[in-house]
């Protein structure tokens, strides 16, 4: 087995050592994502070194980053699927907080396989310059991996109570963080009526997973509020879903995988805030119990929804969450995350995910934080006149308004659950329904799913605590 060592090589630095492996070389072979990689026998060592491209010293900023995490990802991802590479040494001159998190990355691929092929693992992978840099990069990286192992897992392997325990594992010995994990009867007793609505058609008994992180100096320090839809599976109930691809609902708790995990990652960075997740689980299932097309349920908050579609349950788990969330807490943000519409999906791709937020502020930070980890965020419209889509002839909301404008719609029925808005509280709904999976290679990612938003998240939440928010 070898060790390989990554160098990033910048053309316009000549005197680096790493030009010492690249002589004389011609224009083209500059290119950002050059590479070459070059084999010892006898030190029984591999050296892989890219190019940074010719405009390298240009970039600044999120650009720079960004290069730095392409190159370094590419060359690991390379290097990760070599059954003779036990270690790889990282580069970290440049960016060392990206370069750990294109190296973690790269390295991931999911597989329940009993005989899975060579894949370099995660603490095979070390800096050739130790720095708390690397190390928080390194964190914010297990923490996305976190949340797609989540998502990939299937809903026989992660169902409510599965995801429950899984949730309780993770947080053990995490300092700082509380765990509680609440049932039906608990959310009966709330007046979740939209919540349990979509857990009537499953025999696997829904859960409320709420996670609290003290690292403010104080605990009554008004926290961040994140909620993230936990549909562990969805059929789509009475309103089946088309067969073709139904498997991939088994990510239909991303939004829920992307909380817990940026949580857990701002636990274990020791950020000065306080934070709570909610996390409402259920399956979305059809049976002679499930609710139907035409049923109208009260809210938590006393409004009447008439449920037009059994697919659009997402928005049901998460009208209490929000509502619970916005008035239990005295939360000065609260920020929910949801695979929440096809309409997303149509819209923005797997390149941007999209943000609805009636605050400005909120949208600048957000926009920010995804800027700074190419996690990349685009603000989507949160208009009234979406309105008459969703207004009920039969009650206060329908919870669909169509196709037309689908992902604007969901986020204006969310809006009537949040809590003092624009007065005490400020919210934003991130719809990572496009980017939850990836169907290409990315230079740093394999297909699959993503765990979008986590590290975003995370950078709003570490900006937070440094009061650059």
């Amino acid at each position: 087995m070898s060790t390989a060592t990554v160098h990033l090589f910048d053309p316009t630095a000549p005197t680096q050592p790493a030009s010492k492996l690249w002589p004389n070389p011609s224009t083209a072979s500059l290119k950002a994502g050059s590479s070459r990689v070059f084999h010892d026998r006898e030190k029984d060592s591999v050296t892989a070194l890219g190019s940074l491209g010719p405009d390298f010293a240009s970039k600044t900023g999120n650009a720079r980053r960004e290069a730095v995490r392409r190159q370094v990802g590419g060359l690991v991802k390379e290097l990760a699927s070599k059954d003779y590479v036990e270690q790889v040494l990282v580069d970290t001159t440049h960016d060392a907080h990206a370069a750990a998190v294109a190296a973690h990355l790269a390295t991931y691929k999911f597989t329940l396989k009993t005989e899975p092929a060579h894949r370099l693992k995660a603490n095979g992978l070390k800096p050739l310059d130790a720095s708390v840099e690397w190390d928080r990069g390194v964190v914010y990286a297990e923490a996305q991996n976190l949340a797609r192992t989540l998502m990939e897992l299937p809903a026989n392997m992660l169902t409510p109570t599965l995801f429950a325990q899984r949730i309780h594992a993770e947080f053990s010995g995490v300092e700082n963080t509380e765990v509680i994990v609440r049932d039906e009867a608990w959310a009966k007793e709330k007046g979740m009526r939209t919540f349990l609505s979509v857990c009537s058609g499953t025999f696997e008994p829904g859960k409320f997973v709420e996670i609290h992180y003290n690292g403010a100096s104080s605990k009554e320090a008004a926290p961040l509020v994140l909620v993230g839809k936990g549909i562990t599976f969805d059929s789509g109930g009475i309103s089946l879903k088309p067969s073709a691809d139904m498997k991939l609902m088994r990510g239909d708790m991303g939004g829920a995988a992307s909380v817990v995990s940026a949580i857990l990652a701002i636990a274990k960075l020791k950020l000065p805030i306080n934070v709570v997740a909610l996390t409402p689980l259920a399956e979305n299932m059809p049976s002679g119990t499930a609710t139907r097309p035409g049923d109208i349920i009260y809210a938590m908050n006393g409004k009447s929804i008439e449920v037009d579609n059994t697919d659009a349950e997402g928005r049901l788990v998460l009208a209490d969450a929000i509502y619970y969330g916005s008035t239990e807490f005295k939360a000065h943000t609260l920020i929910d995350v949801a695979t929440l519409t096809y309409a997303m999906d149509i819209a923005l791709g797997e390149v941007f995910t999209g943000v609805f937020s009636s605050s400005d502020a909120l949208w600048e930070k957000l926009h920010a934080a995804g800027e700074t980890e190419y996690d990349r965020f685009w603000r989507m419209p949160l208009d009234e006149d979406y309105g008459p889509q969703i207004y009920s002839s039969n009650a206060d909301l329908c919870n669909t308004g169509g196709k037309p404008g689908g992902s604007a719609t969901a986020a204006l029925f969310l809006k009537h659950f949040v809590h003092g808005l624009g007065k005490t509280i400020e919210w934003a709904h991130i719809d990572i329904a496009g980017t939850m999976e990836a169907t290409r290679e990315k230079p740093y990612l394999l297909t699959g799913m993503t765990g979008s938003s986590v590290r975003g998240l995370i950078e709003y939440a570490r900006n937070l605590g440094q009061g650059t928010n």
